[in-house]
């Protein structure tokens, strides 16, 4: 059933539409695909608007490896794992997964992990049974994306 409250555009509506939508944030293919499938394009004014973001550089999937890679472990302290699992949900090739991971300089995230680490085991202080505390400290930690080696390493160094 056609619902008319659904607004329709023309290939230019859409085009003008989506260039300020990849223009506000970095955007890979699958979140303008999404948005061009909720717009309800069909297949042909999808292709056209792509190939035209992407001829005037609006959508650019190895800027928005490097974006993602780089905000998600400034800001949501996530490990190269979490990092790597998220670019892959979004069809991102290795290629620019490996661009974007380049974006984390090794000190950066070795200090990183320390300070989120020792930040965890402060907030674990009241609990007294060190099995659990072992566990939610791990958990916090591999949920948020870093290697299982250095989380292992920093529970026998901080939990003995």
């Amino acid at each position: 059933m056609y619902n008319s409250s659904q607004k329709t555009y023309t290939v230019d509506e859409a085009k003008a539409r989506l260039e300020s939508y990849c223009a506000y944030q970095e955007r890979c293919h699958k979140e303008v695909q999404k948005k061009l499938w909720e717009m309800k394009m069909i297949p042909e004014a999808q292709e056209i608007i792509i190939l035209h973001l992407l001829k005037h550089n609006f959508l650019n999937e190895s800027r928005f490896a490097q974006a993602f890679a780089r905000g998600k472990f400034n800001h949501k302290k996530w490990g190269k794992q979490r990092i790597v699992r998220e670019l892959k949900f979004r069809d991102i090739s290795k290629y620019n997964i490996d661009l974007g991971l380049k974006e984390i300089a090794d000190e950066d995230y070795t200090n990183t992990f320390s300070t989120l680490a020792e930040k965890r085991f402060l907030q674990l202080a009241s609990e007294k049974n060190l099995q659990k505390k072992r566990k939610k400290f791990a958990d916090y930690l591999l949920y948020r994306g870093w290697e299982s080696f250095l989380v292992y390493d920093k529970v026998r160094e901080l939990l003995k």
